[in-house]
């Protein structure tokens, strides 16, 4: 696991410094060794966390021929097959690690050589001979990628922001399309970045940069072809995907855990690394003081079951301090809650091992948020006999005051109720938006409005792609297509990216594997969700393997209270960031606006957490990265 950056030049710009400094603000991503390659208009940088050959791994690394150069971050699993092939065909290796045996694929097979491989990775190759530069995304997104294309030719690149800003001459003006987005959204989806100069990445695309052209192509697709196979096959069929992805994500040469919320995901997960591995497994969760928010009693019944060595942390009790020091790691602003936890419990496995196993994109893939639920009660509802009630749901809603509680009947139903007041062609979105054009009317000073951000989601880039490229897909299969294309890749993906790099911990997602997302996306809708039930082919396949209360109970999520925090604990730092002659100094909102929705979420009238959490986050971000 890496942090790589560096660029190819066509117009000298780059002092002697440039490409040590730029490597030099990501040394959190890769504390055990650092690299250079410069020659002809390239400079490749590595920063090295080493998981696997940790002798001979250094980076830059070249291909057999010495032809090209890669700098990589991430973990190809079936390398050792790949090399097999490759030797089979003459290449000749001086390293074990996986790092070589990419250059080489690459050398071997062309541009095609992305689709042999299995893994998480984002890396750069430059080829001297053909004086092309190609940087590779994996398939869903699980190791971010950015770049700037400057006018005058030159390409930078790097797996954070905060590695491309020393470069000279990076324009640091905020992109006013990716503002509303995140504000719409929480989170900026690709190919946007929060600087107009800068972009990602797209998962599963690769760009290729040759004598001054560029192109980004895709070289994955999910398929929406279903399978009509029996339930005991299918089964059978899942349990052996999932043993061989953990498996193969267990291979590491340092000490290895997994996380544990005590949800099916990550105690599937558990599950599995226990019957491999010959000795207890380390596992680690986190804990909060209030009860509807805390999963340690979950966590723990899985411990017992599968006898883990089970280490537990507590949120501390200075919640100002860690959102000061977790807004340091991020290159963008993201407005999702989870950070703190998932930061914390790397921090806490950090202490023990250097790689853990998460279950994220066991929702994603088997339909186990509860808004699929909420879209498939709407196909009802949105029928125009029921849609009058909208309005009135809404006014019910509002006469009950937000709940303390992380979910309860109240906080759902006005969820709910916001949904709707959203358009129905957004699908399940409606219920992952933040702020209605109404609310952006109000909010949104004169000189930052413009017309596009009031148009629908489903009608605006790269959104209106998604929901073409999903119309195949049955049922709720295409509501989670759109969320691996979008909140999967930039939002949870980029929060267990940055909170466990920063504290250098490798996290692998046995979930995402691309043949289990593959196997997935082949199950019918009515295996997804079922009744009111999510997750149903998930919860099938698990019984007898993990305990009961931990399959069929309530799906909680990884949260923590802000809502109530910004009451409390961090209502000096919500005061302080979104105070008027601050907002004022933006020129991008109206401080009246924000000043009634910090009233009315104080005297509990309403709950603005979303909106006003998503309000800090980018202040922050502004007084450390926006100058």
């Amino acid at each position: 696991m890496c942090g790589i950056c560096g660029y190819v030049e066509y117009e000298k710009e780059a002092g002697p410094q440039t490409l040590k400094t730029m490597s030099a603000r990501i040394i959190h991503r890769g504390p055990d060794d650092e690299g250079f390659y410069q020659e002809g208009p390239a400079a490749l940088a590595a920063r090295r966390l080493s998981i696997i050959d940790l002798s001979t791994g250094h980076q830059p690394l070249p291909s057999h021929s010495r032809n090209s150069w890669i700098t990589y971050n991430g973990e190809v699993y079936n390398f050792p097959e790949l090399r097999r092939e490759l030797e089979a065909r003459g290449t000749v290796f001086r390293t074990r690690s996986d790092t070589e045996v990419v250059v080489n694929l690459y050398e071997e097979f062309g541009l095609d050589f992305a689709k042999k491989l299995r893994g998480m990775f984002a890396f750069a190759i430059y080829d001297s001979q053909q004086e092309r530069l190609v940087l590779v995304r994996d398939r869903i997104g699980k190791k971010p990628l950015y770049y700037c294309l400057k006018a005058n030719g030159n390409l930078i690149f790097g797996s954070e922001i905060k590695s491309i800003l020393p470069y000279p001459g990076i324009d640091r003006s905020v992109d006013p399309v990716a503002l509303d987005l995140y504000l719409t959204l929480e989170y900026v989806p690709a190919p946007y970045a929060i600087f107009s100069a800068i972009r990602k990445v797209p998962a599963g695309h690769m760009l290729v940069y040759e004598k001054g052209r560029l192109s980004i192509t895709p070289y994955w697709h999910l398929e929406h072809e279903t399978t009509a196979r029996p339930l005991a096959a299918l089964t059978e069929e899942f349990l052996t995907l999932l043993k061989e992805a953990v498996k193969i994500r267990m291979i590491a040469d340092v000490p290895l855990g997994a996380f544990l919320s005590g949800g099916i995901d990550s105690s599937a997960i558990v599950a599995m690394m226990a019957k491999a591995s010959g000795e207890p497994i380390k596992t680690f969760s986190i804990g909060f003081e209030e009860k509807s928010y805390s999963e340690l009693p979950y966590a723990q019944a899985v411990a017992d079951r599968f006898q883990t060595d089970h280490y537990v942390r507590h949120l501390s009790p200075d919640i100002r301090s860690l959102v000061l020091r977790l807004a340091e790691f991020g290159d963008e602003p993201l407005g999702d809650f989870s950070n703190f936890p998932t930061y914390l419990v790397s921090a806490t496995a950090r202490e023990k091992v250097t790689v853990v196993l998460s279950g994220d994109g066991g929702d994603e893939m088997f339909g186990g948020y509860e808004h699929y639920v909420a879209q498939k009660i709407s196909r009802f509802l949105d029928c125009p006999p029921f849609r009058p009630l909208h309005p009135l749901l809404s006014k019910f809603s509002k006469l009950f005051p937000p709940s303390e509680l992380k979910k309860g009947a109240v906080n759902r139903i006005k969820r709910y109720s916001e949904g709707f007041a959203h358009p129905w062609q957004n699908r399940h979105f409606r219920w992952m938006l933040f702020l209605t054009a109404a609310e952006k009317k109000r909010l949104y000073s004169t000189d930052f409005m413009q017309v596009e951000f009031l148009k629908d989601l489903y009608q605006r880039p790269p959104f209106e792609a998604y929901f073409s490229e999903s119309l195949p897909f049955p049922g709720i299969n295409r509501d989670l297509f759109l969320d691996v294309k979008s909140y999967l890749a930039d939002d949870i993906m980029v929060k267990v990216d940055r909170m466990s790099m920063a504290t250098s911990l490798e996290a692998r997602a046995p979930f995402l594997d691309h043949r289990l997302a593959e196997f997935a996306f082949s199950l019918a809708p009515s295996l997804k969700v079922r009744g009111l039930t999510g997750k149903w082919f998930l919860k099938q396949a698990l019984a007898g393997i993990l305990p009961a209360r931990n399959i069929f109970r309530q799906k909680e999520g990884f949260s923590i209270p802000i809502k109530n925090w910004l009451k409390r604990e961090l209502k000096d730092l919500l005061m302080e960031s979104l105070a008027p002659e601050k907002i004022r100094d933006l020129g991008l909102f109206n401080p009246a606006t924000i000043s009634t929705w910090i009233r009315e979420h104080l005297e509990n009238r309403e709950n603005h957490s979303h909106r006003l959490w998503a309000l800090i986050q980018f202040q922050l971000w502004a007084e450390r990265f926006g100058r």
